[in-house]
């Protein structure tokens, strides 16, 4: 037997657990008032809906399930779809979109939508990244409107302020100007993906790397130099968004750079949290599925991305066969665990929590007003925790007062 959990999977003690529900109830409470409602969808999904060509690169990282009973015949199988017929979700937007399909006309429209549940991802584990972790999404379906986008951004940035993070960054895009970009300088549609996935790697290899990358990739060098040159022509701003459209006249729809910045000034002058929200005409965001707006929080205490989303008006409609609008903001549940743990964060109660120390052997006549006493002080709201007494009692109140128990109470047998 072994005692370690799978690679990539982990165990979670208490203390930590402490903090991940406190966090999920401040993310209900949040995302309540901004009038999101929770569902919940199975952890398994059908292969043929995981395997779409809908999310990118984490259709290679499923965790796939064999055919069960009489339907598995190794002895048959030619090719793998003879023996998968489902698998672990990889994200929670592909099941919502099936939800969504199937319940539509039980729900309000449009939806906003609140799902809080673990996927799986055959990944590389490293710091803030395991192969099973819980994500935190919220969607608008049915909307069309940029009003989307700015409610979703004000609902994230809410509660990332309310869990005392500062000067983060919220970074925009839109798939569109992404698209009008390439083709302004040259570069061929059909390989616009190749390109893409290319310049995501900006933040880490730099515009030189990008450069090198794209012309080995066989790309005109004229055309790679007019694509590169193009991003340092707009800032960051809504007016580096305003030159964007200047440039790309005729090439990108101007609805796109005039929503983008009505998203951003909104977002900037209404905002409740301390961060920045800058276009940047670099974001990619790896899922295919994106179709109009862009975005991700970046934090430097992490050093990266710690959540993102965007508008994906396609995705429904290959299940019903009609487009349905909708737009998606996920936290990374897991990374602003940790760094909260790392800053050595402490959950905030306005409970008192009391621990009873109760000499070995009570006697029952005497242990009954004991646990009187534990039930009227529950019955009013405060934690209680009964123990009984250890030979190293220091130690143990060490420990009760780490696990936040302000008051210790002991308890001796009485005397014959």
């Amino acid at each position: 037997m072994k005692k370690k959990p799978v690679t990539g999977m982990r165990d979670i003690l208490p203390g930590e657990m402490q903090i991940r529900n406190y966090a999920m109830d401040l993310i209900r409470d949040t995302y309540g008032s901004f009038g999101f409602l929770p569902l919940e969808t199975p952890c398994v999904e059908h292969i043929e809906n995981l395997s779409s060509k809908q999310g990118g690169e984490n259709e290679k990282l499923i965790f796939k399930i064999l055919k069960r009973g009489e339907k598995l015949k190794l002895d048959q199988a030619k090719e793998e779809a003879d023996l998968v017929d489902g698998g672990l979700r990889y994200d929670l937007t592909v099941p919502l979109s099936r939800y969504y399909a199937n319940h539509a006309n039980d729900l309000p429209a449009p939806f906003k939508a609140l799902q809080m549940g673990n996927v799986w991802r055959a990944d590389r584990p490293q710091r803030g990244r395991f192969r099973q972790f819980m994500q935190c999404d919220i969607d608008i379906l049915g909307e069309s409107s940029c009003l989307a986008e700015i409610e979703l951004i004000l609902a994230t940035t809410t509660l990332l302020g309310r869990l005392d993070f500062k000067d983060f960054t919220i970074r925009i895009n839109d798939r569109k100007i992404l698209k009008a970009m390439a083709g302004y300088s040259g570069l061929p549609e059909e390989s616009y993906d190749t390109v893409f996935i290319i310049l995501d790697k900006m933040d880490k290899i730099g515009a030189q790397g990008v450069a090198d990358e794209l012309e080995k990739e066989g790309f005109a060098a004229a055309a790679v130099e007019k694509y590169m040159e193009l991003f340092g022509q707009l800032g960051s701003d809504a007016d580096g968004v305003r030159r964007c459209g200047e440039i790309l006249e005729g090439i990108v729809e101007r609805s796109s750079i005039e929503n983008l910045v009505y998203i951003m000034e909104s977002v900037e002058a209404v905002k409740a949290a301390d961060f920045k929200i800058c276009f940047d005409p670099t974001l990619v965001r790896g899922m295919s599925y994106y179709t109009g707006p862009i975005f991700e929080v970046s934090m430097d205490e992490y050093g990266g991305s710690v959540g993102g989303g965007g508008r994906y008006d396609e995705m429904i409609g290959k299940f019903t066969g009609q487009e349905t609008c909708a737009c998606g903001f996920s936290i990374g549940f897991e990374r602003i665990v940790m760094l909260l743990m790392e800053r050595g964060f402490e959950v905030p109660t306005a409970r008192e929590k009391t621990a009873y120390l109760i000499e070995k052997n009570m006697p029952a006549e005497q242990m009954r007003p004991i646990l009187r006493q534990a039930r009227e002080l529950r019955e009013q709201g405060n934690p209680v925790n009964l123990a009984v007494m250890k030979k190293n009692k220091k130690f143990q109140k060490e420990q009760l007062r780490q696990e936040g128990y302000g008051q210790i109470i002991e308890f001796y047998r009485e005397k014959e």
